[in-house]
């Protein structure tokens, strides 16, 4: 795996902050670029649906609307998520390697969230788990969840990871119970199934940075990809809620 090229950037709106992540897929996969690893969070709350997922059965559209809190469509799969001040998230971009571990989207998965289970255990001190197919947990409670966008020789990784400060409460006035979970789950609800970690954002990031050994380097930000997939996309309804 070559060196990863980290930075930290959090753009101003919500559909800035998605767009930021397919622009930098499109322009690795049109450049052949390096490795990536972006941390970003959201001072504003906002719903995160996964590219297949239907409102009507993920989201409390009304609760939503009433307390001002935007729904967005990502370009990755993965579940329904909530965004704001205490979710941490990154995103990587990777080359797919036809014979390495990412080369299948089981592989991808594995070698990722392994990797992301041995740094979180090593700073945390205790046991954390891989549950379902991409989630972390503690105790048997998530606190990270993660999804992929391939391209063909680019890949696109990202999740989040709950901390202090994160409203969990706020899930469970504007997330309905999701229509497909794992097994691990066992029908709880968003309440009593998430967790938060005892973790600053600058432990959790210099965490993840020794375990990709990523160094800190300079954003070149692709702007007008970004501006442009926010004005196609991000922006609209009939992305945003077209299920």
């Amino acid at each position: 795996m070559q060196p990863l090229a980290s930075f930290d950037l959090t753009l101003p709106a919500p559909a800035e902050n998605l767009a930021c992540d397919e622009a930098l897929l499109e322009e690795a996969e049109a450049r052949s670029g390096g490795a990536l690893l972006r941390f970003w969070e959201s001072t504003n709350h906002f719903v995160v649906l996964g590219y297949a997922n239907r409102v009507a059965a993920e989201v409390n559209l009304a609760s939503c609307r009433a307390l001002g809190v935007p729904v967005l469509r990502r370009c990755s799969g993965g579940g329904t998520v909530l965004q704001g001040p205490g979710c941490l998230n990154y995103s990587l971009i990777l080359p797919i390697d036809e014979s390495g571990p990412l080369a299948s989207i089981t592989g991808a998965n594995r070698f990722i969230m392994e990797r992301h289970r041995d740094a979180l255990a090593t700073l945390l001190g205790q046991q954390v788990t891989v549950e379902g197919h991409t989630d972390l947990a503690l105790g048997g409670r998530k606190f990270s969840g993660n999804a992929q966008r391939r391209r063909r020789t680019q890949l696109l990784f990202h999740g989040s990871f709950l901390l202090a400060g994160f409203d969990i409460a706020l899930v469970e006035k504007l997330l309905l119970p999701p229509p497909r979970e794992p097994d691990y789950r066992r029908h709880r609800t968003h309440t009593e199934f998430l967790t938060r970690l005892d973790a600053t954002p600058q432990a959790l990031i210099a965490a993840l940075n020794k375990a990709w050994s990523a160094f800190p380097a300079t954003a070149q930000v692709p702007r007008a990809t970004i501006t442009r997939l926010v004005a196609e996309k991000y922006s609209r309804d009939d992305w945003n809620l077209k299920w």
